[in-house]
């Protein structure tokens, strides 16, 4: 059985797939390792895609906004590309620390300090 967290994160993974062929997977990390909901916090996330722009960030934020008010969480997604992801050295060395690897169909796949499976 899924956890709370695990079901927003199954609800994200099967909207971001309809949209995106491009979409990778994401790293779940901050207080919601732990699986549960935390009233006055958001779920914090990577998403990783292999183009990461304007338009594609215009088209996740109603994904976002949706499942939000469906599932009543709030979510803080940082859309990446791997390199991009890597290049913000601060958020990469936090999620890299604690984080945890989610596939592109949203089954956890690994800490986040292992390498994204290709």
């Amino acid at each position: 059985m899924h956890n709370p967290v695990e079901k927003v994160i199954t609800a994200l993974t099967e909207a971001l797939n309809k949209k995106f062929e491009d979409f990778k997977g994401m790293y779940l990390f901050g207080i919601h390792l732990d699986g549960q909901l935390h009233k006055f916090d958001d779920i914090e996330l990577v998403a990783i895609f292999d183009t990461e722009d304007k338009s594609k960030r215009e088209t996740i934020w109603p994904i976002i906004g949706k499942i939000e008010t469906d599932m009543d969480v709030c979510i803080d997604l940082y859309p990446y590309t791997q390199a991009e992801f890597e290049a913000d050295e601060e958020l990469y060395e936090q999620v890299m620390e604690e984080g945890i690897f989610y596939d592109k169909t949203g089954a956890k796949q690994m800490r986040a300090d292992k390498e994204i499976p290709q």
